[in-house]
């Protein structure tokens, strides 16, 4: 049984910021500045594999950076929008272009710019650690802080209510 209250049968799509939600909040940078994510290798794992099941995945976020793009475009996520600075009309746009309605939508955010999208989306989900305000606005919050597990905490449940989890021989590789 899910620990989310909401109809995960409907659920179709999955938006992901990245800052705050596939990677810590806390970023190291480099001597030029540039900022140096980690990223959790079973968020990962789940992200390829609700790909390989057909969840439509995008990831939206203010970040830019070339290793972003390298990261999710490895994982075979093709809708990547970076420089995001209003996250809304994105999310409405990749919604519309994949055929998707707000109630087969999750987005996981964690910061005020995320609230819109997240009040857009059916299911709104947000880290341990997300900003009070991303709290009051999520349907669920995840019990693992950002860049810790919320992506495969979210797919983990979307699929295993579909009988995806586990399931065959996909679910054993990369």
């Amino acid at each position: 049984m899910s620990a989310i209250n909401y109809d995960l049968s409907k659920i179709r799509g999955m938006a992901f910021d990245i800052d705050g939600v596939l990677s810590p909040s806390t970023i190291p940078m480099d001597i030029n500045g540039n900022p140096q994510r980690m990223v959790n290798i079973k968020d990962g794992y789940a992200l390829q594999l609700a790909v390989k099941r057909g969840l439509r995945i995008a990831i939206i976020s203010g970040a830019d950076s070339p290793a972003l793009r390298v990261r999710y475009a490895g994982l075979g996520i093709t809708d990547i929008y970076l420089k995001a600075s209003v996250k809304l009309p994105v999310l409405t746009d990749w919604m519309a272009k994949e055929g998707l309605t707000p109630d087969e939508v999750a987005y996981t955010g964690d910061d005020i710019p995320d609230i819109e999208a997240m009040r857009h989306a059916g299911l709104a989900i947000a880290p341990a650690d997300a900003a009070p305000e991303v709290k009051e606005t999520a349907g669920y919050i995840s019990p693992v802080a950002g860049g810790y597990g919320v992506a495969r905490d979210l797919i983990e449940q979307v699929l295993r209510d579909r009988g995806e989890w586990m399931s065959d021989a996909k679910a054993f590789g990369w």
